[in-house]
């Protein structure tokens, strides 16, 4: 196990962590079971980093009373890694010599797609500063929001296979996929029915895609709810509102179509103000379809509440219920795959034309659209029980305003066509090429070798 030594620096970053949502401080006397809870609480949530051998902030004497010794932190080691169920895995572990003090334990925790327990068989999960024990039905909604467990194969008792199987809706679906099977052998094929007693009934998947009403059959707010804003703050009056929210309802693939129609309706020919200038709303349709899709098929449909599609004068935000699932982050969206609702996501993608890329494509496919059409990158944040999307109504610098940028933060940068590419998303070469001639002009960057080959062409700053 690795071992660091502290410099003065690290010492006063030691001392200045709060304790918070992603951070905790322990002393090294703390009982490994107790330290446990928290070290669960942490997997068990947004993930966090624990450092054992720092006192409380009330002590008033010296905080950092660490380990002697390595040896001396072997109990809570095995009790962490060794006897939480299951085991948290990448968790990173190191040694934080600081001088005559002793040891600091530091424990870097990710965010688990598992739910863990303590040796004990208790459930823990960060709430603020926080260490807070759930159990029950509680920790059967952290295995649906984690995606451990799959809230979208829950068999829906109310609803019998003989009813799913007449929906007009499953019959026009058998027909562009080509099968020809009797409906129910298809649905149980599928896995779109699920062991309840003795017999396979339909479950959340099979109602949310083919029942004519899932709102109404699985009594729960599953719609999306479309508002159109006259404003641009963040909180807003019910007076700002153009008219009153649109509610749509219907099976998956048609919640999508009208969610799609109604949002290129409020947004189609509106516009703002934006000092003296009228401002028309114009967003790329593909980027706010790839969006809404997302938001609809990836969902926690164990929540009960709609999704809330805002369209301000600057912005549309979409807010749909659930954390982001597994070990999803608002900082690996673009990398990383997961799919809390598997079924639905592979049922919608068989379809001839479907309506959704591969897993995470789509974010891809929406902010290269928001790119050619000039406008900046969605944002994304976590709420307590949301994730929520922001399409600002913002353009992208220029190149030029990119490169100018650049050296001003980093006045000895040497400048390059592949670098100016990955600073501003601007993958035409001709274009950035042209951008770095008219910052040359302008005195702004000069050649660092005027008798370079093209591709090997740079720049650095002009010294005035």
């Amino acid at each position: 196990m690795k071992t660091v030594s502290a410099s003065s620096d690290d010492v006063k970053i030691l001392l200045s962590v709060k304790e918070d949502h992603f951070n905790d401080v322990k002393s090294a006397r703390i009982a490994p079971a107790k330290l446990q809870e928290t070290f669960v609480a942490f997997a068990n949530s947004d993930g966090g980093d624990l450092y054992i051998g720092i006192e409380d902030r009330k002590v008033t004497t010296e905080r950092i009373i660490g380990f002697a010794e390595a040896e001396d932190a072997n109990a809570i080691i095995s009790t962490l890694l060794e006897e939480t169920k299951p085991a948290v895995e990448s968790v990173f572990v190191e040694f934080i010599q600081v001088s005559s003090k002793g040891l600091v334990l530091h424990f870097a925790i990710p965010k688990s797609p598992k739910v863990h327990y303590t040796a004990s068989g208790d459930c823990y999960i960060r709430v603020n500063a926080a260490t807070k024990k759930i159990k029950g039905e509680r920790i059967t909604q952290l295995a649906y929001s984690k995606g451990s467990e799959i809230y979208e194969r829950k068999a829906v008792d109310d609803v019998e296979v003989e009813d799913m199987a007449e929906s007009p809706f499953l019959k026009d679906y058998m027909e562009r996929v080509d099968s020809n099977i009797d409906p129910v052998s298809f649905l149980r094929k599928q896995r779109l029915l699920t062991k309840s007693g003795e017999e396979r009934i339909p479950n959340v998947a099979c109602v949310l895609l083919f029942d004519e009403d899932p709102q109404a059959t699985l009594q729960t707010r599953c719609a999306v709810k479309v508002y159109r804003l006259r404003t641009s703050d963040q909180d807003y009056k019910r007076e700002q509102l153009a008219e009153m929210p649109a509610t749509i309802n219907g099976p998956i693939e048609v919640l999508i179509q009208k969610t799609i129609e109604k949002v290129a309706e409020y947004v189609h020919g509106a516009s703002f103000k934006d000092g003296d200038k009228l401002v028309k709303l114009a967003y790329p349709a593909e980027a706010l379809k790839e969006i809404l899709v997302n938001a609809v098929i990836h969902r926690d449909y164990s929540l009960n509440d709609d999704i809330h599609v805002r369209i301000f004068d600057n912005r549309i935000e979409i807010r749909s219920p659930g954390k982001l699932a597994g070990y999803m982050t608002v900082d690996n969206l673009y990398e990383d795959r997961f799919s809390r609702n598997p079924n639905i996501v592979r049922m919608l993608h068989n379809l001839p034309n479907p309506v959704n890329h591969d897993i995470g494509e789509g974010l891809d496919h929406a902010k290269n659209e928001l790119r050619k059409a000039g406008l900046i990158p969605p944002s994304f944040e976590e709420a307590e029980n949301s994730f929520i999307v922001t399409v600002k109504h913002q353009k992208i610098a220029s190149v030029e305003d990119v490169v100018i940028k650049h050296i001003k933060d980093n006045p000895e940068s040497i400048i390059t066509n592949r670098l100016v590419r990955q600073l501003s998303g601007e993958e035409d070469m001709q274009k950035v090429k042209k951008a770095l001639q008219r910052l040359r002009q302008d005195g702004v960057i000069v050649p660092v070798d005027e008798s370079a080959k093209a591709f090997n062409f740079s720049y650095v700053k002009a010294k005035h």
